[in-house]
């Protein structure tokens, strides 16, 4: 394996690591509820959980700090509305975890953050590699 592919897979990891704690392990009770509303406290603080996440993954692959601060500000304006789409898309249906579309809203919201990673990892690699 090529020293550059290496380091892509290592940064997907990162990646990966950061998304499971961001989302599963340190959301707080602020970040949980309310988040219907667009202007979110709690929705803002999680999204910026995220973005910070990812300046560390970036910065340990050695991307320069300027590029890393950009992308994550573009990535936390991504996060904040991937998932106010999702908790209005809940809100609206009245969906919880007994509904099977609570699921595909679900699964949508966090495809569409994978996708904001692969969107993450082709701009280190096109910009900043």
């Amino acid at each position: 394996m090529t020293a550059p592919v290496g380091t892509l897979l290592l940064l997907l990891c990162f990646l990966q690591i950061k998304h499971m704690f961001a989302d599963y392990f340190l959301q707080t009770p602020r970040m949980l509820s309310g988040r219907g509303e667009y202007w979110h406290l709690g929705r803002a603080e999680h999204a910026g959980v995220h973005a910070l996440g990812s300046i560390i993954a970036f910065l340990l692959i050695g991307a320069p700090v300027v590029f890393t601060l950009i992308l994550a500000a573009l990535e936390w304006a991504l996060h904040f509305n991937i998932d106010f789409w999702k908790a209005r898309q809940c809100d609206q249906k009245k969906l919880d975890p007994y509904k099977a579309a609570f699921w595909r809203a679900s699964g949508v919201d966090q495809a569409l953050h994978q996708f904001t990673y692969i969107a993450m990892i082709w701009a280190w690699v096109e910009f900043a590699a």
